[in-house]
This record gives C-alpha cells, sequence and structure tokens, in this order.
C-alpha cells in the first residue's frame, strides 16, 4: 500500500497528483492571480493614474498644510507639547510620501517564463532545529514532490534521529552541524560548502510548497544580473494573531509593497520561498550571520555589489504565522533587533554602493520600526495637554478643524487606494500597540556606544503550552492604560471647577479629552486581543484542517470531520476496544492507511460516536502522503466558529456547502 508513496516521493521531476494548491485568491483590489502560481494581470492604466493623482494630491495638501503649521500655528510656549504634535504630523507625512514610492507601480517588473527542465544543479534547503515531526513532514513531501529535478536537503542544528529518519523514508538528504553556530543563517552559510548546486531554493522548516515553486521561479534566473528571486509568505493557519477572516496583517507588504520594489530594483530576501544564485553568494562572502536579520543583511550585499533581486508576485509557499501574542512578540524582538543591528552595520540610508532608489526603498523598510516612538507619542501627548492645560496650537478651532479633516481625510483616502483595500488600519494600529514593548527596547541597539548582547530566540511553532489561558499584556500597555484613565478622571475635575469659576477650558483641552477616550478604546481593545484565549498557549503540535475526505475505521465507513498530521476526529459506529485500529483515508483516490489509537469518544446523539484519534508513531510515509494531500487538494484550514461542512477550495477562496 505503501508503494504508491515511494514512488511519488522518489520522482520529484512527475506528478500524476492533482495539483489545487492554488495562488491564494483576490483580496481587496489585489488583481486575480493567473493560473498555478503566475503573477496577477497588469493593472489597468486608468486605475494606475487615480491612484497616483490621489496620492499626489493628498501629499500636496499635507505640504501645504504642514507649511501653515509650522509658519503659523505652533505656540512654542507650549513647546513641551506643540513640537512633538508637529513632529507626529510631519512623520504621517513622511510615511504617506514613502508608501507612494513604494506602491507606485506594481507591475514593472520582469517576467519570467516558466521552467519545467534545467541544466543547473538545484538544491532545495531546508533548515531546522527544534520543530517538530508533525510540521517537518509536510514541508519535506511537499519539496521532494516539487517538479523541476532536485535534491532536497534537511539541515538539522538539532542533530535528532527521528528528523534524520524522516529524511531518510521520503527521500530527502540530511545532515547535522557538529557546532551549530550563527543560528539558521549560520545553518544556511555552512551549506554552502556542502551542497553541490548552482541555485538553492530556501524553505523554512514549515514552509510548505506548491508543486510549481521551482517552475515559476527559475525564469528569472536566465537573466545572470539577478541573484534572488523572493516569492510572497503565505500562511495556512488563518488562526494568527495577525490575521482578520481575509487577510493577514502582512499582505501589504508580502503582495504589493514587495513586487513595487521591482521598479527600483530593492526586493528583498525574506528569508523562506525564495530561490538564490550560489555564485552571487559566493561573491558576496557567503549569507550574513552577524546580525538577526540576515536574509535583509545579505540582501543589502547583493545590492551593493550590483547584483539584481525580483519578486515574484504569487504566493508559492505557505508558513506557519504566530499563533499566540506571546510567539508573535518573540518574533517582533527578533525581527526589531534585527532591523537596528542592520542599521549599524550596513547603514543603507547612507553607506555606499546603493542607488538612491534603493536607500529610499530600505528607508521605507527600516524606518517604519521606530513607529513605537510615534505611538508612544500618540498616547503620552493627550495626557500631557490634559495634565498641564498646555495649548499646542495657536489657531482658531474652525480654521485648524477643516484644514486638519481635509488634510488627514485626504491621507486616510490615498493609504486606501495605494494599498488597493489591502490595509488594516484598525487591526494594524492594534498590533502597532502591542508591539511596541519589543519596538522600543530594540532602538537600544542601534544608539548604543557597543553592541548590545542579544538573546532573542526563534519564534515556537507548534505546540507551545499544556492548556490555552489567557495571556500577559505588555506592562507598557497596563501602564499606560492607567495613566490615560488618571488623565480623563484629572480632566472630569477641571470640568467641574470650570463651572464654578466661569473659566472655561480651551478648545485644544477639550479635543485633546476626545483625543485620550479614543486612546483608552484602543488600548483596551489592544489588551483584549492579546488576552483574548484564541491567542493563548498553543496546544496541538500542527494545524487541524475540516476536511471532506471519506474513509473507513477498521473496515466500517467513517465520516471524516478534520485531520492534523498528529490526528484525526471522526464519527463512526461502536468500536472494538484496543490499543490500535486501522483507518484508511480515500485521498483523491488515493488510499492512505494509518494506524491509530483512540484518544476520546463522546456521543453524537445518534447512534454513532465521535472518536478523537491519535496517529501511532513511525509512519513517515503515510503521514507524508496525507500532507501532500492536505496541503494541495481541497481542504483548507478549520475556521473557529463554523459548523463542519464540505468546505472546498474554489479558485483558492473557501466556500462552503450544505452539511454533510
Amino acid at each position: 500500500m505503501l508503494a504508491p508513496v515511494r514512488s511519488l516521493l522518489r520522482r520529484p521531476t512527475v506528478s500524476d497528483r492533482p495539483v489545487r494548491l492554488a495562488a491564494d485568491p483576490p483580496v481587496g483590489w489585489l488583481r486575480p492571480p493567473l493560473s498555478r502560481g503566475a503573477p496577477p494581470l497588469p493593472e489597468s492604466v486608468t486605475r494606475r493614474r487615480a491612484i497616483r493623482g490621489l496620492a499626489l494630491a493628498a501629499l500636496a495638501v499635507t505640504t501645504a498644510y504642514l507649511a501653515w503649521r509650522i509658519v503659523a500655528t505652533v505656540d512654542l510656549r507650549a513647546w513641551w507639547v506643540s513640537i512633538p504634535l508637529l513632529a507626529l504630523e510631519i512623520h504621517a507625512a513622511v510615511g504617506l510620501a514613502l508608501l507612494t514610492f513604494s506602491l507606485w507601480d506594481l507591475d514593472s517588473g520582469p517576467h519570467a517564463a516558466p521552467v519545467h527542465a534545467t541544466a543547473d544543479r538545484i538544491a532545495v534547503l531546508i533548515p531546522t532545529r527544534d520543530e517538530s515531526i508533525e510540521i517537518l513532514t509536510p514541508t519535506i513531501a511537499a519539496a521532494r514532490a516539487l517538479r523541476v529535478d532536485h535534491d532536497t536537503w534537511v539541515l538539522d542544528d538539532g542533530a535528532r534521529p527521528e528528523v534524520a529518519r524522516l529524511a531518510a523514508d521520503l527521500g530527502a538528504r540530511y545532515w547535522a552541524r557538529t557546532e551549530p553556530r550563527g543560528g539558521r543563517a549560520g545553518n544556511l552559510d555552512h551549506a554552502l560548502g556542502i551542497v553541490d548546486a548552482d541555485v538553492i531554493a530556501i524553505l523554512d522548516a514549515d514552509a510548505v510548497a506548491a508543486p510549481d515553486f521551482l517552475v515559476r521561479t527559475l525564469g528569472y534566473l536566465a537573466d545572470p544580473r539577478v541573484a534572488l528571486v523572493q516569492t510572497p509568505d503565505g500562511i495556512y493557519n488563518v488562526n494568527s494573531f495577525g490575521q482578520t477572516r481575509r487577510l493577514h496583517e502582512r499582505t501589504l507588504f508580502q503582495r504589493l509593497i514587495q513586487p513595487g520594489r521591482n521598479r527600483w530594483q530593492a526586493a528583498v530576501w525574506t528569508g523562506s520561498g525564495a530561490v538564490i544564485r550560489v555564485s552571487a553568494l559566493h561573491d558576496i562572502g557567503g549569507i550574513a550571520t552577524d546580525t538577526l536579520a540576515p536574509d535583509l543583511q545579505t540582501t543589502i550585499r547583493l545590492h551593493r555589489r550590483g547584483w539584481r533581486t525580483v519578486a515574484h508576485n504569487a504566493v508559492l509557499a505557505r508558513g506557519l504565522a504566530p499563533t499566540t501574542a506571546a510567539t508573535d512578540q518573540v518574533q517582533r524582538q527578533r525581527r526589531a533587533v534585527g532591523a537596528m543591528q542592520v542599521l549599524r552595520v550596513e547603514n543603507p540610508l547612507l553607506g555606499p554602493g546603493l542607488e538612491r532608489s534603493q536607500r529610499l526603498a530600505y528607508a521605507a523598510t527600516l524606518l517604519g520600526w521606530f513607529d513605537a516612538w510615534r505611538w508612544l507619542g500618540i498616547v503620552v501627548l493627550p495626557i500631557a495637554i490634559l495634565l498641564t492645560d498646555a495649548d499646542p496650537v495657536r489657531a482658531d478651532v474652525v480654521t485648524f478643524a477643516a484644514f486638519f479633516a481635509v488634510t488627514y481625510a485626504l491621507q486616510a483616502t490615498a493609504g486606501w487606494a495605494l494599498s488597493r483595500g489591502t490595509r488594516l488600519p484598525f487591526l494594524s494600529t492594534l498590533l502597532q500597540v502591542v508591539r511596541m514593548t519589543p519596538d522600543l527596547q530594540a532602538t537600544r541597539h542601534l544608539f548604543a556606544r557597543r553592541p548590545i548582547a542579544v538573546a532573542v530566540v526563534a519564534t515556537p511553532k507548534g505546540r507551545t503550552s499544556d492548556v490555552r489561558r489567557s495571556a500577559t499584556e505588555p506592562r507598557l500597555l497596563r501602564m499606560l492604560a492607567l495613566i490615560s484613565v488618571f488623565a480623563a478622571s484629572w480632566f472630569a475635575l477641571a470640568m467641574m471647577v470650570t463651572l464654578f469659576t466661569g473659566t472655561p477650558l480651551s478648545w485644544a483641552v477639550q479635543a485633546a479629552f476626545g483625543w485620550l477616550i479614543l486612546n483608552v478604546f484602543v488600548l483596551v481593545r489592544a489588551i483584549g486581543r492579546v488576552r483574548n484565549l484564541r491567542f493563548g498557549g498553543e496546544r496541538r503540535t500542527s494545524v487541524r484542517f475540516e476536511t471532506a475526505f471519506a474513509g473507513t475505521l477498521d473496515g466500517a465507513r467513517c465520516q471524516i470531520l478534520d485531520l492534523s498530521l498528529s490526528g484525526a476526529r471522526v464519527t463512526a459506529g461502536p468500536i472494538t476496544a484496543g490499543p490500535a485500529h486501522a483507518l484508511v483515508i480515500d485521498v483523491d483516490g488515493h488510499p492512505v492507511a494509518l494506524e491509530v489509537s483512540v484518544r476520546s469518544v463522546r456521543a453524537d446523539g445518534s447512534d454513532r460516536t465521535v472518536l478523537g484519534l491519535e496517529f501511532l508513531a513511525d509512519q513517515n510515509l503515510a503521514r507524508a502522503e496525507l500532507a501532500l494531500g492536505l496541503f494541495q487538494t481541497t481542504v483548507v484550514s478549520a475556521a473557529e466558529g463554523l459548523s463542519v461542512s464540505e468546505r472546498v477550495v474554489v479558485g483558492g477562496e473557501a466556500t462552503e456547502s450544505s452539511a454533510a
């Protein structure tokens, strides 16, 4: 029964499996992608001109507004609030200018024909350290099944026998370093001296690639100047901390800003889902290993040597995003510290060897890590105004309100149009507030006189806790919320005093109170998101999928409600007692047989029962076959609160049909 699995995994150039892991569906204003991982159709000239015109109009009005603010409205008698307020407004204008630059043209990059065969030696590298077998299995199985002849290497810094056995069972090569240094980047850089390849494809341990990953990316390397091709980081755990029902908060960067950088020769390597020319890495001395952002640092060095990079605008690999608030904080801290280290070590804003457009592109990315200071100012300023009764604006309320409203309405509209509807302003605000602590702490690495020792661990993936409990919000958020409530109480007391004295408060102080109430709302919602049980400890070792697969349990038909790489939930009739049972799943006509144990039993209100099944160990080939079915067929991630039904993927979008 396992012969078809062995045949599939050992013939990476041929696959008769029905491929339905389509590129992600159109979201917001994103154009629908072409078939099987091709980029979307070009944007119409009319729409592009309209978006550019709106952005330029917003920038022109903003420039006029700021000039008026600087010349006529800044009250230096209250400089401690008037100057910071003006700085916040200038920061917003700079952000809009950089966003306009980044999203000026999404379709100016090069085009590449599909590649089904090549004389180049291709190696797919999967670095790992402590990821579980359940996470690694679909990654290795999908990598082995990629079209285009290649070798698959599992680079295990954990030197784990079970991972070596998994790689051997699935036909991948295995390598473990005797002295793991430099983290993931050191693992990859060490592999350059071991792997005999002209081109390497890099996939994170949790990145499950589509079969056409190499087909769609290798063509760009026909240009000898191209060193790197990056694809968007897709996500398959749709209940992640940064996810809404429609989009993930990184969609804007992955699907718009990255392709927009093709115009400026400034697309960056994001660590996974990329193919890289090995000779280009040798030209810059290998993968950078001296910061926590080796992908960004390596890209800068490639650009300095004159190499080109390309962003392919179609999702060809999907991985895990942080599910809990705690893991999100860990990932954010590592990225923020890495960005500060890159600014200090490479200085792409002022250092030599980069084009002006590339410097602006790097500025748009790296300066965004200082947004935490802006959000801190947004929260603290109304408190300072209320507690000191300071007036930061010297203008009548009607004039200021009119100028302010027109300017910021245009800015918001331009931002929405430039992002093509993928911007998530409220979720982004909540996440920025939650992430203030790691971002503020990271800036120490830029301004310290000597490098600071860093003890930032990799982002945990898979099971992180035995129970799901509410996370604790960052101390900074709690403190800001309490101080804001105190300032609101102080304002209420001041209002009572004015009733007796007849001395009215200035309109700026009253506006600051409204601003404060809005901040309190945001802080409470941010704390609520952190404490939400959905984002507590992750108890599952792998993502659960709802399915419409048929199956049998001990020879009797059963209905499979959901599946993961560690177990299943099924409805079945009475079963005999015993330590092991035989579950057979019909995956697109391929029967996948697994030995299971029963973990839980409950009645479903009829003559059948709902069984929680756990797959027994040492079934790597069967799990690999199941993994290819789960990630490349008509299943979607199970969504909390939705009834179990036949949920299928139609053109990449999840739709729900009648209950099974």
